[in-house]
């Protein structure tokens, strides 16, 4: 029976307001057709201006990133690292990130290009489109008139030449020079500097004057002539593979005339250069302090450096001491660069640990492809990405990835358009009937990552998942 006072409050209100309020049963249904009652949500994006990646899988909304338009506001600083395997789309993403950018016209990209087949580098395709023709180091090619990039170039400050010097050194003898060593090359690189000028210095000239040192060198120091002439013998050696060793032909002349540094994209071709060589991180020291001296201009250009087995870079301490400097100057003068890397352990475990961890603090921007779970739980630690994102990075199908812009982490689809397809596969396996597996497998690989993402998420924030019911 009602209790009397609910009855008059009841009658009270209907007088009042003209209703009373009703009262419903409970509803069970499955969250599947439940899903309609919610409002849509997402994480937040990163804004509407600058380069369209792909859309985030999660929500479905567009995924757009620019390091440029977000510098000084969401990011610290314009670098960028690209982690994962081989085969799951890093390369692809590269080339349409780059091809987007250069629609902008205030941009301009340098790409080593450290990869390639049939004889040229990976990037042969999209030069070929833009009708640039790929700067090709190749020591057999050098010896006939290939490209040639001088160490002692003028262009170069002398500061920037000794150190450059020094740093070719180092890589090659896997150890720092030492103090004697050090001021021979000094004296050897200040008498040339002095004394050539009626044309362009080249590595010769070193090597001669460290071999035969001048007397008034050692007078300076007061030591022994005998003495500098031994203490740079080491070193002459060194640069002597560079002039008359198997890298001979690529650094030991002037520049080549003609290399066009206002073209919109320059791409250095190393894929002659065995990988696996101490001609590598050699190559990426000359090349980025060439281009640090001699591309790098106060102009208002936004440019993109992008290394391809950047761990040739990372992990050499001398090497990745010359690109911390590079990263920490360009950032002020609008530079972004991009490191591809197959493993974070092969630069965290590596001899130049304490200068990958600098280089690696300065890239504010992570975009993780598949790993193995081993991998991606190391990943996840160095990096401090969210138990969620290191369990479903095992998971994560070709063209899908896990993006960390400064703390927003979202998962990712990489979209290639109809007319960026034939320029970013390169590869000639993949035939027409390959490509139009590949599209199946990745319209596939984008479900299974939103059901992945998901799960995760659930059992992360103890939500429920598809197919549970609620009340």
């Amino acid at each position: 029976m009602a209790d009397p006072m609910s009855a008059i409050t009841d009658a009270f209100t209907s007088f009042l307001f003209g209703k009373v309020e009703t009262t419903r049963l409970p509803v069970r249904t499955s969250t599947g057709q439940a899903q309609a009652v919610y409002l849509p949500t997402a994480a937040p994006g990163l804004g509407d201006s600058g380069v369209v990646i792909g859309r985030e899988v999660y929500s479905g909304k567009g995924y757009i990133y620019d390091p440029f338009q977000l510098y000084g506001q969401q990011l610290p600083a314009p670098h960028w690292l690209v982690l994962g395997e081989s085969g799951n789309g890093k390369s692809a993403l590269e080339k349409t990130y780059v091809l987007r950018q250069l629609r902008f016209r205030d941009r301009q990209v340098v790409v080593l290009d450290a990869q390639g087949e049939d004889g040229v580098g990976e990037w042969n395709l999209i030069a070929q489109e833009l009708g640039i023709t790929p700067i090709r180091l190749d020591p057999m090619a050098a010896l006939d008139g290939g490209i040639r990039l001088n160490p002692l170039d003028p262009a170069i400050t002398t500061t920037g030449q000794l150190a450059l010097l020094r740093t070719i050194i180092e890589v090659a003898m896997g150890h720092g020079l030492d103090e004697r060593s050090g001021f021979a090359l000094k004296v050897a690189h200040a008498y040339v500097n002095e004394t050539v000028v009626d044309r362009q210095p080249v590595l010769t000239d070193i090597v001669e004057q460290l071999r035969h040192p001048e007397e008034e060198s050692a007078a300076a120091m007061n030591v022994d002539i005998d003495d500098v002439r031994a203490w740079g013998l080491d070193v002459a050696l060194v640069l002597d593979r560079l002039v008359d060793g198997d890298l001979r032909g690529m650094f030991d002349g002037p520049t080549t005339a003609g290399i066009d540094l206002d073209s919109p994209l320059i791409v250095f071709d190393l894929s002659h250069i065995d990988r696996n060589s101490i001609a590598m991180p050699i190559l990426m020291a000359i090349v980025g302090v060439w281009l640090e001296h001699t591309w790098i201009r106060p102009d208002r250009k936004k440019r993109i450096f992008l290394v391809e087995e950047a761990w040739h870079i990372i992990n050499s301490p001398f090497v990745a001491q010359l690109f911390q400097r590079l990263l920490k100057f360009g950032r002020r003068l609008g530079l972004s660069f991009v490191a591809v890397v197959h493993h974070l352990s092969d630069v965290v475990d590596g001899a130049a640990a304490r200068e990958a961890a600098a280089i690696l603090k300065m890239a504010s921007t992570r975009t993780i492809y598949a790993q193995k779970a081993d991998e991606a739980r190391a990943t996840g630690r160095v990096l401090g990405l969210p138990r969620w994102a290191v369990e479903i990075i095992p998971t994560l199908s070709p063209g899908i990835a896990v993006w960390d812009v400064n703390g927003n982490v979202q998962v990712v689809k990489h979209l290639i358009t109809e007319a960026e397809r034939p320029l970013v596969y390169t590869d000639r396996a993949m035939t027409e009937d390959a490509l139009a597996v590949q599209m199946a497998a990745e319209a596939e690989a984008e479900e299974r990552a939103a059901a992945a993402v998901e799960a995760a998420e659930a059992d992360t924030y103890g939500g429920p998942s598809y197919g549970s019911t609620v009340a």
